[in-house]
């Protein structure tokens, strides 16, 4: 069993720079692949950014390339994506998502291949 609280959202303007966090409990978590998924208004829920389970492969949406960076810390049991000169069209609510124990070496960029959530946490981009 995985539980993820992602946390760090808020209202920054154009230009700025946010860090989400995903703070996980569970012993599966090491194990784990995972990701975060960005729904905006009006909109269907999107991968925005994966990891493998030991962190040595990353998948980032298009959108996000080259701005955003996913990473995590098994040791302190947390992943995060550092997302750097927001846009307005980052606006959304972000979601942890984490796939539960995998021997696969790669990420997963499927919204089905996840098994566990976050409640999700807001930010919004102003212009």
């Amino acid at each position: 069993q995985v539980q993820l609280v992602d946390s760090g959202g808020g209202l920054v303007q154009a230009g700025d720079s946010l860090r989400l966090s995903c703070a996980a409990s569970g012993r599966t978590f090491n194990r784990s692949a995972m990701g975060w998924f960005r729904q905006a208004p009006g909109k269907e829920r999107d991968i925005v950014a994966a990891i493998s389970w030991s962190g040595d492969s990353t998948y980032y949406a298009d959108s996000v390339k080259g701005r955003f960076t996913i990473s995590r810390d098994n040791a302190k049991n947390t992943m995060y994506l550092q997302m750097n000169s927001l846009k307005p069209e980052d606006t959304a609510v972000y979601y942890c998502a984490a796939t539960g124990p995998t021997y696969s070496g790669s990420y997963h960029v499927r919204e089905s291949t996840y098994s566990y959530w976050g409640q999700g946490t807001l930010v919004t981009v102003s212009s």
